[in-house]
């Protein structure tokens, strides 16, 4: 029996781009599904709903572990916004710790500004199932097949696609096999 090929689409995090995927995009094209590696910036996508749970992090996080990322004020009096630039004290320490040197310097290189909506989550009175979005979980599970399901790379850092790409597309695939 033929195993149906996946369309993986792949969406990099704070201060990132497609380009964090260099490593994983290839190993799953050879497995034969199809893979798209979005860049967020690029794409015209609102990265808020993306952003809200990485800013809960950041709430989270004492300032120490931030190291050398910087935090810059911009927009108007009016509107005032929030950006941040990992610095690479905290590329390296926090995320890319298992990675190798060639990767933390890419990172290092390519890196970018992003917001922490931190102005915008402020005006949000409570994140419940009720009131966050405008598509209801349950209505993607049934439209769209979408499985939730944890898995542990052991000797993963935060970047298991630079890190372990290997395992995490081992991982993928048994997910995807699982569930096909």
């Amino acid at each position: 029996m033929e195993v149906m090929k996946k369309h993986f689409v792949l969406v990099h995090g704070a201060c990132h781009g497609s380009w964090c995927w260099y490593k994983l995009k290839p190993l799953l094209e050879a497995a034969g599904h199809k893979v798209t590696s979005l860049d967020m910036e690029a794409s015209g996508i609102d990265l808020r709903k993306i952003e809200e749970l990485r800013t809960l992090y950041f709430e989270k996080t004492p300032k120490k572990n931030w190291f050398d990322t910087q935090f810059v004020s911009y927009g108007s009096p009016e509107e005032p916004l929030t950006s941040m630039f990992f610095g690479p004290k905290f590329l390296a320490q926090q995320l890319y710790q298992l990675c190798s040197p060639e990767d933390v310097a890419l990172a290092s290189s390519l890196v970018r500004p992003s917001s922490l909506f931190i102005e915008d989550l402020s005006k949000v009175k409570y994140f419940t199932d009720e009131g966050y979005g405008s598509v209801k979980k349950q209505w993607l599970i049934d439209n769209i097949g979408t499985v939730i399901e944890a898995k542990e790379i052991k000797g993963a850092d935060h970047m298991a696609m630079l890190c372990t790409p290997k395992q995490l597309c081992d991982t993928l695939l048994e997910i995807d096999h699982k569930y096909n």
